[in-house]
């Protein structure tokens, strides 16, 4: 089998999402064009499929060290070929370097419920709120972040949803749809230059999304404390 049809694993997608990342700093893409690219890598099945958005981005490459830690053979130089890897190698790789979590960690559900989370928890790079009837607050001040930009999408009917940023964190909603909701961005929406960017976009249906920051954080910017 061709190294470039072999199934890639979620570790792969956030790697390459990290590079796309760098290509926006470094002002090869624009926020429309990551946008697009990173749907793309979240969808990826296969290896040639996460290559197609690399390839046009000169010097964005898999780094010497992640290559060799998980043996993915993913360039990112146009007319380079990855070196063909056994698919039982690269399942036994895969079985001892990342084994499978227990969890869905990448959707958040809730059915009529209440969902918090906040502290030190983990924010994966991409994931899923699917919830109805529900409340949910997430706090990301002091949450531990795998990405300068985190992509949330949301999937809602009938819940209260409120994120909180740190301070000097953007938000970009303008990829909600809202049916009989309202959209609350009270945070900046610049470019994601700072320490985090989160992006949410999905459909919202007679419910509520507010996006903000701390108490007392923005009076703190005004005063210079």
């Amino acid at each position: 089998m061709d190294a470039r049809e072999l199934r890639v694993s979620d570790a792969e997608r956030q790697h390459v999402g990290n590079l796309l990342q760098k290509a926006v700093g470094q002002g090869m893409l624009s926020l429309g064009e990551f946008t697009e690219r990173m749907d793309t890598a979240l969808a990826a099945k296969t290896r040639a499929e996460l290559n197609s958005v690399l390839v046009d981005l000169p010097g964005i490459a898999l780094s010497p060290e992640y290559l060799a830690q998980q043996q993915v053979p993913i360039t990112a130089l146009p007319g380079s070929m990855p070196q063909q890897q056994h698919p039982q190698q690269h399942l036994q790789h895969r079985a001892q370097h990342h084994p499978q979590p227990t969890g869905d960690s990448g959707t958040i559900r809730g059915r009529m419920s209440t969902i918090s989370r906040s502290g030190r928890w983990s924010v994966p790079a991409a994931f899923t709120l699917d919830t109805k009837f529900s409340s949910i607050t997430l706090d990301l001040t002091r949450a531990v972040m795998s990405t300068q930009v985190v992509r949330i999408h949301v999937r809602d009917v009938c819940s209260s949803i409120a994120l909180t940023l740190p301070p000097e964190a953007t938000a970009d909603t303008n990829g909600v749809e809202p049916t009989g909701s309202s959209i609350t961005n009270r945070v900046e929406a610049g470019p994601p230059y700072g320490p985090l960017h989160v992006i949410v976009t999905g459909k919202i249906s007679f419910g509520s999304l507010t996006v903000k920051y701390p108490f007392g954080a923005r009076m703190r910017r005004m005063l210079g404390t």
